[in-house]
């Protein structure tokens, strides 16, 4: 395998009211709602995508808003997704003011903010020099699991770099843009799904091309694969590591606008082909998204 997976693409994960969930990440984070569609297997849900202005590859935080009960933490699901901003402190007192309770933690030497969204997910955001005002890019995930040897083995496989190692967290890193993903060795029970739950971690490939490799190369490594999947704003195959974790390659492109404008990204209900005759359906089932967002990155 020539290539390396470039990083994180993004993640999915569940959540309660769509209405909250909105209001925190648009109005809260200060992130910009890029794309509002349904999951395209499940359409009398949401798909909500968040991230920078054009919803970049790599920032993109996207959710399932099906509510229910609230997960259970565990092992063989991401626990945590962390952000770099250009002023922790700033941060710090801005999510106080917002009513968000905050931890500081530490992790190789570097501080950061542990919290949690309205419906339980945990975020992490820590000081970059150079970084962005708001926390748009996912630069990091922990993956707590029972088995660190194995999972340590898939992610060398996908070109992740062994950087750091402190008591039961390891630190790995791609070194095409510097993303990292920690392992955290853990006998707790399997994480179940529901809001505050991850429900995926999507890593990146340039194209269908190295795709197309990455899905025979994961198969001859025993992998049970899917096969590619037309995600509209990109394409996906799905695999679970050996702990469990459920992992998506997905392409770059085509990316978030080819079906609307960099203004229009996120105003309007955008649906597969397949849903358009039954749309004012569609609508009438969602809740409205009724927060605007304060600001944009």
């Amino acid at each position: 395998m020539k290539s390396k997976v470039l990083g994180i693409h993004h993640v999915t994960a569940i959540s309660g009211a769509p209405s909250e969930n909105y209001r925190f990440y648009t109005q809260t984070l200060g992130q910009r709602l890029v794309k509002k569609t349904v999951n395209y297997d499940d359409p009398g849900v949401y798909h909500l995508y968040y991230g920078d202005r054009t919803g970049s590859p790599g920032t993109l935080m996207t959710f399932f808003p099906y509510g229910g009960p609230p997960a259970r933490k565990g092992t063989g699901q991401v626990a945590s997704s962390a952000y770099p901003v250009s002023d922790l402190q700033a941060w710090r007192k801005r999510l106080e003011q917002e009513g968000v309770r905050v931890e500081e933690t530490e992790q190789f030497g570097q501080s950061y903010l542990a919290f949690q969204d309205p419906h339980g997910m945990n975020l992490e955001i820590f000081e970059a020099p150079g970084g962005p005002d708001h926390p748009v890019r996912i630069q990091g995930a922990t993956l707590p699991v029972q088995n660190p040897e194995r999972e340590q083995e898939l992610l060398e496989f996908l070109g992740f770099e062994a950087e750091s190692e402190s008591g039961r967290r390891q630190r790995f890193r791609a070194s095409a843009s510097g993303d990292y993903l920690d392992l955290v060795e853990s006998q707790e029970p399997r994480a179940t799904g529901g809001a505050g739950s991850v429900h995926h971690i999507a890593l990146r490939v340039a194209n269908d091309a190295e795709q197309k490799e990455w899905l025979a190369a994961l198969i001859g490594r025993g992998y049970r694969v899917s096969p590619v999947m037309d995600r509209n704003y990109f394409h996906s195959i799905y695999f679970r590591s050996p702990n469990g974790i459920l992992f998506e390659l997905a392409t770059d492109p085509p990316g978030m606008l080819i079906d609307e404008s960099e203004e229009e990204l996120g105003t309007k209900l955008v649906l597969p082909p397949q849903y358009e005759r039954v749309r004012a359906q569609i609508e009438a089932a969602l809740e409205p998204l009724e927060a605007k967002a304060a600001s944009t990155p």
